[in-house]
């Protein structure tokens, strides 16, 4: 175990935030240990743009660092500079590094962080105070688990417990003025879609089978239906692909009744704002990304590929293909 920090010397905290939605949310109960662990400390979270809205609101953030790059090789550079320097002039004290990237690293340490904590991948140790050692068996675990373990790795207490998001007030009036303008009322089924995936087609049920589930909610529940992300069937549904910000979307998927989806950054979403829920999973493994959460149902089939954790299939799809739209159906029966 490296060696003990002193934690009346700590009064400012850094915590590196992951980058993909997903992994943000599977973060919060970390940060919520570092918050606890540390309860008279700042929490400032360094963060890109797209998942600020994840922590502005979390009561055990005192500040979000917006950290902006992806604009070419010289702006990417600018902006390390940029942030390192703001950085030091703040006078850290301590830097947990959520992010398994070599770049969190040589930020907290040109930001002259004096005690810097995260797991020695990507050949980041020597840029570390304190480097955990990331063991084969913690890759086996769910991902909440795996941000803990940084914290169980320097002795720290971190309990176990489900993602919670608390939305900004800003976000829930955004998602109650769309939802108005769209004629939504008191006492509507709300079903939302999440066809999409980032990742890749291979985590992504097809769009067809989607619309079945819609069209029977539709028919036997009197169901209104928003779809969130890629592109899927719209029927009567409502389309908001691309049309809402993480804070609107985050807004309107707390007001669901019910969300049917693909393991995606909205997933973790609608599982950590306590939303019914059932995922569908096929090239990914709900062990160590499923939703954490008791309102959550995941339908999946075993494969001999699976799984392959790869962006497109090579095969045939039949990890996905072979879920049909009726097992989906029992899971949605079942929670309302």
């Amino acid at each position: 175990m490296p060696r003990p920090i002193d934690k009346s010397k700590i009064s400012k905290v850094l915590i590196r935030s992951t980058n993909w939605v997903g992994d943000a949310v599977m973060s919060l109960p970390a940060l919520e240990s570092v918050a606890a662990n540390f309860p008279e400390a700042e929490i400032t979270v360094l963060a890109r743009p797209w998942v600020v809205p994840l922590l502005k609101g979390h009561p055990a953030v005192s500040r979000v660092m917006p950290f902006a790059k992806g604009r070419g090789l010289f702006s990417d550079l600018r902006e390390v500079i940029r942030i390192s320097r703001t950085i030091r002039g703040e006078g850290f004290d301590l830097a947990v590094l959520f992010q398994n990237a070599i770049e969190a690293a040589i930020i907290s340490f040109l930001g002259g962080v004096k005690n810097r904590v995260g797991y020695n991948t990507d050949g980041r140790g020597f840029l570390l105070t304190h480097a955990i050692k990331r063991k084969r068996e913690v890759l086996e675990l769910h991902q909440v688990e795996y941000y803990l373990w940084i914290l169980r790795g320097m002795g720290w207490k971190a309990e176990t417990r489900d993602p919670e998001i608390f939305l900004d007030s800003e976000d829930r009036r955004r998602a109650d003025t769309i939802l108005s303008s769209m004629g939504f009322g008191r006492g509507d089924f709300v079903l939302g879609l999440s066809p999409g995936a980032i990742y890749g087609p291979a985590k992504r049920w097809p769009p067809e089978r989607f619309a079945a589930v819609a069209d029977r909610a539709a028919e036997k529940w009197r169901a209104r239906v928003l779809i969130f992300g890629s592109e899927g069937e719209k029927k009567d549904a409502i389309d908001l692909c691309g049309q809402t910000s993480l804070g609107e979307a985050m807004g309107l998927i707390r007001a669901c009744d019910l969300f049917v989806t693909n393991d995606s950054g909205l997933m973790h979403v609608a599982a950590a704002l306590k939303v019914p829920l059932v995922a569908v999973f096929g090239s990914t493994n709900p062990k160590t990304t499923g939703p954490r959460s008791r309102k959550a149902r995941v339908v999946t089939h075993s494969a001999s590929c699976a799984p392959c954790l790869r962006k497109e299939c090579p095969t045939d799809f039949h990890c996905m293909l072979d879920i049909q739209a009726g097992e989906v159906w029992e899971s949605m029966e079942a929670l309302r």
